[in-house]
């Protein structure tokens, strides 16, 4: 029986893969860095965010970006002495956009907030150890656009803050997101469009999500290798946007893409975010926690994502 279309592409990247196993295993030895995104744990203390990721095994965190006014949002020293506590390193910090402050806005004060809050922000990331910063040019919760023109608007106004990304040495990383939330930028082609049209080396780089991903590109693993190189940081959730190993997501193809990019090297991060089905997943970083639901979300994602890995790499 002839194939159908996905896995004529999962057989490519599998032979890909099989091929650098077997031609260059020593490229396969180091494991790809697992994080994780706090953000969606709502209002826990990031003492208590550590300690669950260090149980788990995981040594890499995704700060929640929540530096949105001069005296709010994590303090540098704090944040490093927690995290120091449990053996955890700041992978980088999840940017946050929304209608209040976001680069495309059709009103000048919010294109100011967003301002503002990269000039918080940036300067933070590279202070805590953070390698990316996540940029998103439209607000997350608003699919609809203003007009046509929100690309060029946020390409003229990401370029004002543009150089503290170099100056700090923060990689600007862009998530093309799915069109039920956002209006602007969904796939890495997407991405990769508005990277060229901004020309700065301070905004180089993709921050991909297979959830947006599997509605949005035609299939995850080929956009992984669209990516290349520029992509520094991957959300991971499973089909339902649940724990990995809760749905239907094809990991094995996945894992076998970002080995085949070179994503197991220094910088590169592997970070869950499952934050469940829904239009606007923003409200869930105020939610009040659920400590031993959590608990279970990150062992079991944390434990499935190395049992496929090793299963791969065996």
């Amino acid at each position: 029986m002839k194939k159908q279309n996905f896995e004529l592409k999962n057989d490519q990247i599998r032979a890909a893969f099989e091929d650098l196993k077997r031609k260059s295993p020593e490229r396969l030895a180091q494991r790809l860095n697992l994080s994780w995104s706090n953000w969606g744990f709502g209002m826990e203390s990031l003492a208590d965010s550590a300690a669950r990721l260090e149980r788990a095994g995981i040594r890499y965190i995704e700060l929640h970006g929540n530096h949105y006014g001069p005296d709010l949002g994590y303090r540098v020293e704090e944040t490093l002495r927690v995290l120091g506590d449990h053996g955890i390193a700041v992978a980088g910090v999840c940017g946050m956009y929304s209608p209040d402050s976001e680069l495309a806005s059709n009103r000048a004060v919010h294109r100011q907030a967003a301002l503002d809050y990269l000039k918080r922000e940036i300067p933070f990331t590279a202070a805590v150890g953070g390698s990316y910063l996540l940029v998103i040019p439209g607000a997350v919760g608003r699919p609809t656009a203003y007009d046509d023109t929100e690309f060029e608007r946020s390409v003229e106004t990401i370029r004002l803050v543009a150089d503290l990304f170099t100056e700090h040495g923060v990689r600007g990383a862009v998530e093309p997101i799915r069109s039920a939330e956002v209006s602007l930028l969904h796939t890495v082609a997407d991405a990769k469009r508005w990277i060229e049209a901004i020309d700065h080396p301070g905004i180089q780089h993709i921050n991909g999500d297979v959830y947006h991903m599997q509605v949005e590109e035609e299939h995850i693993g080929m956009a992984i290798l669209e990516a290349g190189e520029r992509l520094v940081n991957l959300h991971m959730a499973d089909s339902n946007r649940r724990a990995l190993g809760l749905g239907s997501m094809d990991l094995d193809t996945i894992i076998m893409a970002l080995y085949v990019i070179g994503f197991n090297r220094p910088g590169c991060y592997v970070t869950p975010e499952p934050l469940g089905p829904g239009g606007n997943p923003y409200p869930a970083m105020y939610g009040k926690p659920d400590k031993a639901a959590l608990d279970e979300m990150v062992m079991q994602t944390a434990r499935y994502f190395r049992e496929r890995e090793e299963a791969l790499l065996a």
